[in-house]
């Protein structure tokens, strides 16, 4: 039964997945049926052998279809890769499509000034812009640090906010 109805639901379900997913799905149904049979399952008529057969090839392209939409991540990863190339090939080009090389230069540029600029602001003040910004720590725990003084930490992070803005300012265009 399972053979017989294989070409046909592989033609009916062809515009749901690719041919090598309907093939695998088509598969897992049917071990599952053998596997059930094996265990004393039967089926009232060959009808209903048919209609088992494609309900549960169904559910498995249900199932692959939600794999790959994103349910599971590694499917989803897996369809959207890039092959690496053949065996002839010496040097195959990979290419990341979503990578964005002129936004990664604009960023390193505006990281290289940043640093650049914060060479002119106290030690205490780049403390405190790397506790605030690089650690992303609370200011009520950067309060209680030993090296400063309680009633100094906001103007001192105000100031070193101004000093960064000022040096940023004043550093020319390249």
């Amino acid at each position: 039964m399972a053979s017989s109805k294989r070409d046909l639901l592989l033609r009916v379900h062809r515009h749901r997945l690719r041919k090598e997913d309907l093939e695998d799905c088509y598969s897992q149904a049917t071990l599952e049926l053998v596997a059930g049979a094996r265990r004393g399952v039967r089926f009232s008529s060959r009808l209903h052998l048919a209609h088992v057969i494609e309900q549960r090839f169904v559910s498995r392209i249900r199932d692959r279809r939600r794999a790959l939409s994103g349910r599971s991540p590694m499917q989803a990863a897996i369809e959207t890769a890039v092959p690496l190339g053949t065996v002839e090939e010496s040097r195959p080009e990979i290419v990341d499509p979503r990578a964005d090389p002129a936004r990664l230069v604009i960023l390193r540029e505006q990281l290289r000034e940043v640093q650049a600029a914060a060479r002119a602001l106290s030690p205490d003040q780049r403390i405190f812009l790397a506790a605030e910004i690089g650690m992303q720590m609370p200011s009520g725990e950067f309060l209680s640090a030993d090296w400063l003084v309680r009633g100094e930490v906001p103007k001192g992070g105000q100031r070193a906010r101004a000093g960064l803005r000022r040096a940023m300012a004043d550093e020319p265009e390249v």
